[in-house]
């Protein structure tokens, strides 16, 4: 099991997720922030301080943002535009930075706007 990022995190990117995470294991893409499904240790630190309630539990996720369980592991598996390779483990998103690659279902989602 692992958390997951869904829709209300594209172009919001907050990062308090990040800031919160003890074991650096949100990745930055270029609309969304993605975390990854081994490197997660299911603490929960990063769900209470999402601004825009994007993040949940695998077993948690809302039947609208199924799609996201799937789309976050793809981050780290598929070779995403601007990549050689896929990302697989890098062993800590502050090693490898914003990627600035998103999956081709973020990428392709309309731009969200603050409601």
């Amino acid at each position: 099991m692992t958390y997951v990022i869904a829709q209300p995190c594209v172009d919001v990117m907050d990062r308090a997720c990040v800031e919160e995470c003890p074991v650096d294991c949100i990745y930055e893409g270029g609309r969304s922030l993605y975390i990854h499904p081994d490197e997660c240790v299911d603490c929960g630190a990063c769900e209470p301080v999402c601004p825009v309630e994007a993040i949940f539990y695998e077993d948690d996720l809302p039947d609208e943002w199924y799609p996201y369980l799937t789309d976050n592991a793809e981050f780290f598996t598929a070779v995403l535009p601007g990549q050689q390779a896929p990302l697989d483990s890098p062993g800590g998103a502050a090693k490898i930075g914003a990627t600035g690659s998103d999956t081709p279902f973020v990428a392709g989602l309309p731009p969200q706007t603050a409601d």
